[in-house]
This record gives C-alpha cells, structure tokens and sequence, in this order.
C-alpha cells in the first residue's frame, strides 16, 4: 500500500473537488466585480 492509496477514497476526493470549484467560483467573482469594471473605467 503506498502512501498517496490512502487519498484515492471519496471523502477525499469530494473535499478536493470542493475546495478546488470553491476556488473557482471565487476566482470567477473576484474577476467580474473587480477586474471587469476596472477595465470599463480605465
């Protein structure tokens, strides 16, 4: 059993999934509430 076969079970991967979109989604608003509207003004 190697070290890296104990992280291939669901509830880690679920939390991996859920933190990897939470950035995503974040990413996504931080650039159409900040980036978008500083380019329209400058």
């Amino acid at each position: 059993m190697d070290s890296l076969d104990r992280f291939e079970e669901p509830p880690w991967l679920a939390a991996v999934a859920t933190t990897i979109s939470y950035g995503l989604v974040l990413l996504v608003l931080f650039v159409l509430l900040f980036v978008v509207p500083f380019l329209l003004v400058s």
